[in-house]
């Protein structure tokens, strides 16, 4: 249970961050889960483990670090759509 709690609260982070920043993550759902759980690792290692936890996930730190990543992928897909 404390899995698919995870996938949840990732998809529900990553989901959170792709509407802040305005762009959409390749991949749908699947690509906001990756996001959230990428970002959650991102977020924990640049800012540490602080603020209310859900699900194994530090929720500020988790969320700054998805917007982080949207936005660089959103900026690397433009970039090769351009060439």
């Amino acid at each position: 249970m404390g899995f698919l709690w995870s996938l949840i609260i990732g998809g529900i982070l990553g989901w959170i961050a792709s509407l802040i920043v305005g762009k959409d993550v390749p991949g749908g759902i699947i690509g906001n889960i990756i996001a959230g759980f990428i970002g959650a690792w991102i977020g924990s290692a640049l800012l540490g483990s602080w603020g209310p936890e859900i699900g194994d996930f530090y929720i500020i730190p988790a969320l700054i670090g998805a917007i982080v990543l949207i936005f660089i992928v959103s900026l690397i897909m433009r970039a090769m759509r351009k060439n």
